[in-house]
């Protein structure tokens, strides 16, 4: 593959291996190892901040496989078989927001190619062309553009040097883009899609498009672009159609101007660059760990949710045997309740059931974040619905968020049976709502209970006129005492 490597990438390269080693020796001696903490602690702030992007593409962008996006898992695997990338990386589309790119980046060992769902629309009329970005970036991996940064980071900076090997990286990756696609005029289309845009990219022509190459000379062109860790895209697309294309010259005066800025990285060239990389370092660091932080939160509260899918299986066996069974028995209860998985972050489970209604809520403490996680089922168990009504959504695995609002509904009220043929059905359904809004609301799975425990007993001994002529007198006072002392041991 050394055919598609750019010339002066390979002298460039060496050069700022050679110039970056030394650097880092001196800079270790010099300080008597001191500097090693910094990189310690830069290297846990890029865990940190790449963890935290590297979750938000599996979590959020789509991946490329033989199931998902054949016609694109099959490109990549050509890709790679025509450059020789050794395994295949996970690659994934996602969306850009209008942007029209393609990237490659690397975390612990395993490489990752993100499609830009712009770029992949935009060629469909010619899906050659999305093999360039495909073999671009898988350029950048082959030539370990993504592990080999460390060592040369301290001499980057350094003016002309640093922008001149990034320069020289794109043209290389342009050369690998290139190697996959099947003919020259679709890697160069692809390339001008970049600057023609989404459509007009189709009907640009690209002989007239390189013969801009000589209307961008002069001081301020060069010294631009003498700054900047991208060459311009019309000499791209010249070295793409042509790789001995000649290049106009730069004006010297440009060289020494360059010589005073320092390279700022890929955002940008000169100081303007600098400070643009940092306010992204910044900006990245303000981001990435509250996101980080709102990630570990969410896979704790998922170890919630699972520990409530042995409930839940149970309650649907259950109501499977009997669909018309009333209250749990207090052993029903104790049962049910056992099979839950065991994790840390639930401190107590309650578990209720009713014909086909049912409800599991776990008493949760995530990181000091306390609160109820539920699960409840309607429909005899055939859909359940997660969600919590105390911790905020995206502290909540995406298949827990209840989409009533994150609010569980009220089980249904008491229906008429044998032991509640005193009470007429809607006297029993008004009396169970009144007792479940006076009840606490601070554990709302046991307010259900000890609400529907006193409707069923009271309706066992006082009768609905009773209840309505004399709700005060001695005897339905003792028989309301007597109840409530037996729902609440219970």
């Amino acid at each position: 593959m050394t055919d598609l490597v750019y010339p002066h990438e390979k002298t460039l390269g060496k050069i700022t291996l050679v110039l970056g080693i030394i650097t880092w020796l001196l800079l270790v001696v010099g300080t008597v190892g001191i500097a090693l903490l910094y990189v310690l602690a830069g290297f846990i702030g890029y865990c940190f901040a790449q963890s935290a992007w590297i979750a938000h593409i599996r979590g959020t962008a789509v991946r490329i496989t033989a199931d998902q996006f054949p016609d694109l898992h099959q490109r990549l695997d050509d890709c790679c078989r025509t450059l020789g990338v050794v395994p295949m990386p996970e690659a994934y589309i996602l969306h850009g927001n209008g942007a029209f790119n393609a990237f490659a980046t690397r975390f612990f060992g395993r490489n990752f190619v993100i499609l830009f769902s712009d770029v992949v629309d935009a060629l469909e009329h010619d899906p050659s062309a999305i093999n360039f970005y495909i073999g671009h970036e898988l350029g950048h991996i082959k030539l370990k553009h993504l592990t080999g940064q460390l060592w040369r980071m301290l001499v980057l900076w350094l003016p002309l040097l640093g922008a001149a090997y990034s320069r020289a990286r794109e043209y290389s990756c342009d050369r690998h883009g290139r190697a996959c696609c099947a003919d020259t005029d679709s890697a160069a289309r692809a390339l001008v899609a970049l600057g023609a845009g989404a459509k007009r990219w189709t009907v640009v022509d690209l002989k007239h498009y390189t013969g801009q190459v000589q209307a961008n000379k002069g001081f301020w062109p060069a010294f631009h672009e003498l700054t900047s860790g991208y060459p311009y895209l019309t000499k791209r697309v010249a070295r793409t159609l042509d790789p001995d294309a000649a290049m106009p010259g730069r004006n010297p005066f440009a060289y020494i101007l360059a010589l005073f800025v320092p390279f700022g990285g890929r955002a940008g060239g000169g100081a303007a660059g600098l400070i643009v990389v940092v306010a992204m370092i910044g900006v990245l660091a303000a981001v990435a760990l509250p996101a980080y932080q709102d990630y570990t939160i969410r896979a704790k509260t998922a170890e919630v949710v699972l520990a409530l899918s042995g409930p839940r299986t149970a309650l649907t066996e259950r109501i499977s045997s009997n669909p018309k069974g009333g209250l749990l028995t207090p052993k029903e209860s104790a049962n049910i309740k056992s099979q839950s998985a065991t994790t840390k972050y639930v401190e107590s489970i309650d578990v209720y059931a009713v014909e086909q209604y049912a409800d599991v809520v776990a008493a949760a403490n995530v990181d000091n974040n306390k609160g109820h996680v539920y699960i409840y089922t309607r429909d005899g168990g055939k859909t359940w619905n997660c969600g919590s009504a105390d911790f905020p959504v995206k502290y909540l695995p995406a298949s827990c968020r209840d989409q009533d609002g994150n609010n569980r509904p009220p089980p249904p009220a008491p229906k008429e049976s044998a032991n509640i043929g005193l009470w007429d059905r809607s006297y029993a359904e008004n009396t169970y709502r009144g007792c479940v809004q006076t009840r606490s609301k601070t554990d709302p799975n046991g307010a259900d209970t000890f609400c529907q425990c006193m409707v069923y007993k009271l309706a066992e001994v006082v009768s609905q006129v009773e209840m309505e002529a004399t709700p005060s007198s001695v005897e339905t006072q003792q028989a309301i005492d007597s109840t409530r002392q037996t729902c609440n041991a219970g």
